[in-house]
């Protein structure tokens, strides 16, 4: 099995961490900008990461990915079976996907993505505006819902729910975004992102964004 994509994209560290979780071992390959790859562009047509092959089998998108995973090695299970858990865990890897990356990810890109990797100055008004309107609210609710550290947004184990939202939060870290007001949400995050499924990713990648 491979999955092409950088680390750095929020959908790619989840997937992979949910492949390392269930103990599915991937090969993990990063398409190299501006090189044509014929074996990534049959898995992801419109060159949206994460690209994923088994075989012959080829699809993209991290839900889509990641049911994969649940459909070929049920435990340990990652989307619960019970309906509200169920329910809930679609959710919050909804909410994690399009409404904290998405405020997340206009920093992340014009203030990291966009100077050092396309070599050109981000648009400083959106990566701020997105600081201080978007994120705030976002944080304020997850303030509210999630547990201590060590717990579970949906039931007693680890679910799909955690590795999404939390996924977004090492590319926080990477910008040194404050989360002073969110204590209970940054010791939530920070747990999660110290597993092993986590850990040696976001390690990796601020070696190289250090260099």
């Amino acid at each position: 099995m491979i999955v092409y994509g950088a680390t750095l994209s929020p959908f790619v560290r989840k997937t992979l961490a949910a492949a390392a979780e269930k103990g599915i071992e991937v090969e993990h390959r990063v398409p190299r900008p501006g090189v044509p790859d014929p074996d990534f562009q049959e898995c992801s047509p419109f060159g949206k990461i994460p690209g994923f092959r088994d075989g012959d089998f080829c699809i993209s998108d991290s839900s889509a990915i990641i049911a994969y995973f649940e459909a070929i090695k049920p435990e340990p299970a990652l989307i619960p079976a019970e309906a509200k858990a169920r329910a809930r865990t679609v959710w919050f890897e909804e909410f994690a996907d399009t409404i904290l990356v998405g405020a997340a990810g206009k920093m992340f890109f014009n203030r990291i993505v966009v100077p050092m990797f396309m070599g050109r100055e981000g648009d400083a008004g959106v990566a701020d505006a997105a600081e201080r309107k978007e994120m705030p609210p976002i944080l304020d609710y997850l303030e509210r819902v999630v547990p201590a550290p060590g717990g579970h947004l949906v039931g007693d184990g680890l679910t799909l729910a955690d590795l999404a939202v939390a996924s977004p939060f090492a590319n926080l870290r990477h910008l040194n975004f404050d989360l002073s007001k969110w204590p209970k949400t940054k010791a939530w995050a920070d747990a999660v992102l110290d597993r092993p499924s986590f850990a040696r990713m976001v390690e990796g990648e601020t070696r190289l964004l250090n260099r």
